[in-house]
């Protein structure tokens, strides 16, 4: 193979995720690639020791399903100490009645100084307790919301300590054991799952710039899976880049593939054959 030749067969290779594969088009099918629609490497929010991963490899998920839980006694314990006292009513009660007392003597008093019975500063005594003890159940009520609160941030802390899968898919990787030491997120050292979402999948294309401005959203297409599948599926254009790769002369097209079943697995290589069909008005 002569340099110019090696050269040409260089710029058709794209590295995709690790794989290599061929954009070539023969009209207009294109080669293509399956992706999952998303993959995460899901961490703990805190940092922590593992005690229970209830799924491993291969497992599905659903969206908001417990995966893993890390050790929480010491979380457990302070939601029970903050629920004891967020329902703890002995101060309002005693407060409320301690007012109730304190009106009714100020009642009387108020009576009783209109009759000359007892001195102005017997009435402003009474009064004065009034007003302490309408203070006193205010405090006793914010004391009680507080302790309200305390308990609504202790459930907050529990609940990051029960790790949820954000998505619905399939364990690929399962990183960390039961006993093992989580970083937390924000340190993205040590994920405990890795999860792809594959209904939908993506199928990546790599069009040649020479097809630009010809391909579209919304864009019907053929899909014809490769072995082992051996299946073709009408899909449509999602995505259409509008930033060209120099090095290869290409832009990136991206299609949508349902997959409620499962069946179609991601990974897979594939190839695209564009429909005839009408672009839209709206689409420039």
């Amino acid at each position: 193979m002569n340099r110019k030749m090696a050269i040409w067969v260089a710029g058709a290779i794209l590295l995709t995720h690790g794989e290599l594969y061929p954009a070539t088009m023969n009209g207009d099918e294109l080669d293509c690639l399956i992706e999952p629609q998303e993959v995460v490497n899901l961490s703990s929010p805190v940092e922590g020791v593992l005690e229970k991963v209830f799924v491993d490899r291969g497992a599905y998920v659903k969206k908001g399903q417990v995966v893993a839980q890390l050790e929480s006694n010491l979380e457990q314990a302070t939601v029970v100490l903050a629920r004891a006292r967020a329902d703890v009513e002995a101060a309002i009660k005693t407060s409320e009645t301690r007012l109730a007392f304190s009106r009714l003597k100020l009642a009387r008093s108020e009576k009783l100084f209109e009759k000359q019975f007892i001195s102005a500063a017997d009435l402003d005594e009474a009064q004065t307790e009034r007003r302490l003890a309408e203070m006193a159940l205010l405090s006793a009520m914010d004391n009680k919301r507080l302790a309200e609160l305390e308990l609504e941030r202790a459930n907050v802390a529990l609940s990051r300590l029960t790790i949820r899968s954000p998505i619905s898919g399939v364990v690929v990787e399962r990183f960390l054991s039961p006993g093992e030491y989580t970083s937390g997120q924000f340190k993205n050292d040590s994920p405990i799952l890795k999860l792809a979402q594959i209904d939908p999948l993506r199928v990546e294309v790599f069009a040649p710039v020479s097809m630009r401005g010809k391909i579209f959203v919304g864009m019907p297409a053929k899909l014809m899976l490769e072995a082992p599948a051996n299946s073709s599926h009408d899909v449509r254009v999602s995505v259409v880049d509008r930033v060209v790769d120099s090095a290869s002369s290409t832009f990136r097209v991206r299609l949508g593939l349902p997959n409620p079943n499962h069946r179609i697995a991601a990974g897979l290589k594939c190839k695209i054959k564009l429909l005839p069909s009408e672009k839209p008005l709206a689409q420039n």
